[in-house]
């Protein structure tokens, strides 16, 4: 009886990983919330079925869930996406540097775009050498006024994404912005591509490090927690 009730609980926590894409880790030394964001951040517009996507209203319910749930110890972030939706990305990363509990995000592959905020929101950030980021200013799809107060409301929301990133984050507002503008690297677009170790060295991410070092932060600071 024993053993059915362990495969039963097995299969339900694999099912779990597989509709949410997340997990509780509970048998390690502290119990930690594994969240990952990857492909394109989906916002109040669905995208195609075939597109892989983190859709913004499955998460907020997880962080508040993490936040008021007193076993869960600490939160780890696994970033591996093209970007999105710029509110709803900017909506999850506000909700995670308000966080309380110890927080740490690792990026993968790649921090492109509204990712940025995104992976600068923990308490600490980590990159592995072979990932990118790409920072770029704000795109809008769809129809597009070319009137004066549409191009407010773009400069608005950059500020936005601006002054979150560099309040969370050691580079410098001229800096970010410096990178965002750059003409010279990108073929038909502005912006920049910074890898693992160019990310750390521009203050945008705090670490090189892989999961064993982002497991090690968070168990430090849950201990100094407490």
């Amino acid at each position: 009886m024993q053993n059915n009730d362990n495969n039963s609980a097995k299969e339900t926590r694999q099912e779990y990983i597989k509709e949410s894409g997340s997990v509780t880790v509970k048998n390690g030394k502290h119990t930690i919330f594994c969240l990952t964001i990857i492909g394109e951040i989906e916002g109040h517009t669905a995208l195609p079925e075939q597109n892989k996507t983190t859709k913004y209203e499955h998460v907020i319910p997880q962080l508040v869930a993490i936040e008021q749930d007193p076993e869960i110890e600490g939160l780890l972030i696994i970033l591996n996406t093209v970007g999105g939706d710029v509110e709803a990305g900017l909506a999850l990363a506000e909700l995670i540097s308000g966080m309380k509990k110890p927080t740490a995000s690792l990026v993968l592959g790649g921090g492109h775009s509204i990712g940025v905020p995104l992976a600068v929101a923990a308490k600490r950030s980590f990159i592995v050498p072979s990932a990118t980021m790409t920072i770029h200013p704000v795109r809008m799809t769809g129809l597009v006024l070319g009137v004066p107060q549409m191009m407010n409301h773009f400069e608005r929301m950059q500020d936005r994404i601006t002054s979150f990133v560099t309040e969370n984050s050691g580079i410098s507002s001229e800096r970010f912005r410096c990178l965002m503008m750059n003409t010279g690297q990108l073929v038909t677009d502005v912006g920049t591509v910074l890898g693992g170790d160019a990310a750390v060295k521009e203050g945008l991410i705090d670490s090189l490090g892989n999961l064993s070092d982002v497991i090690e932060y968070l168990y430090g600071e849950i201990e100094n927690k407490d």
